[in-house]
């Protein structure tokens, strides 16, 4: 004697046999909408999505139509999902796809766009060159600082940026920066360094990361002011943060 049932819901379904690697699997990433199987999501063993739906593992999160749930960003999942469907490389937001990527820790992937033109300049050749000046992160927030700290009421704040390539220049203009210290003028100090990008170089990184905080930002040559006995466009340049 046979027994019949009702069909499950296609999540109950889901949720009961995740053994089956053509497994229908509805996801919803970030608000947006997949459907894919189970031998998909788990091409790559030591990825965090195989990781997910791996047997033993606690059940993932659920949505209230019973799709599994993952809070990161729809916008670039599709981009995931297509390398794991069929090892397209994404020619698209790159920058936003490697992110997802180094999260769902998907190795290959990784390895692809790390050798892409946007993050083998970005990894290899611009934060190598500013891991080699001393403190550059720590200056960039200094000067958000001083920045914000003189906004009252204005439209613009300024920070003056001493950049010195070598120690010859250190020594150049150690007199100056001294002045400036005792004076209490707020001056941010970057370099030296030893690598070939050159002072102009290491503005605009300046200008980049700074942008890349949500900044509105531009530089000129520091004018020298009564007293300023230097020729401040050697090394000396104010930065100005437009906030309306």
């Amino acid at each position: 004697m046979s027994i019949s049932s009702e069909p499950k819901p296609l999540g109950k379904q889901i949720g009961s046999n995740l053994q089956t690697q053509s497994q229908i699997v509805e996801l919803n990433v970030g608000g947006e909408m997949f459907t894919t199987t189970l031998s998909t999501l788990k091409k790559h063993p030591r990825s965090k999505l195989a990781e997910m739906f791996a047997s033993g593992q606690p059940k993932p999160r659920t949505d209230s139509e019973g799709r599994y749930f993952i809070d990161r960003p729809g916008t670039y999942f599709k981009y995931i999902l297509e390398y794991l469907r069929s090892n397209q490389v994404p020619t698209q937001c790159v920058q936003d796809v490697y992110k997802e990527a180094l999260f769902y820790d998907i190795e290959p992937l990784i390895k692809e766009l790390e050798d892409s033109p946007q993050i083998f300049g970005e990894l290899v050749a611009r934060k190598h060159f500013l891991a080699q000046v001393p403190n550059y992160t720590e200056n960039i927030e200094l000067m958000i600082r001083i920045a914000r700290a003189e906004a009252m009421a204005s439209r613009q704040s300024s920070v003056m940026v001493c950049v010195v390539k070598t120690e010859e220049d250190v020594s150049k203009c150690q007199d100056v920066l001294n002045g400036l210290y005792t004076n209490k003028k707020s001056v941010v100090k970057f370099g030296p360094w030893k690598a070939s990008p050159n002072i102009l170089d290491l503005l605009d990184c300046i200008k980049m990361d700074l942008d890349a905080k949500g900044y509105r930002i531009s530089f000129q040559v520091y004018a020298s002011e009564k007293g300023f006995r230097f020729k401040s466009n050697d090394y000396f340049y104010k930065f100005l943060f437009t906030w309306w």
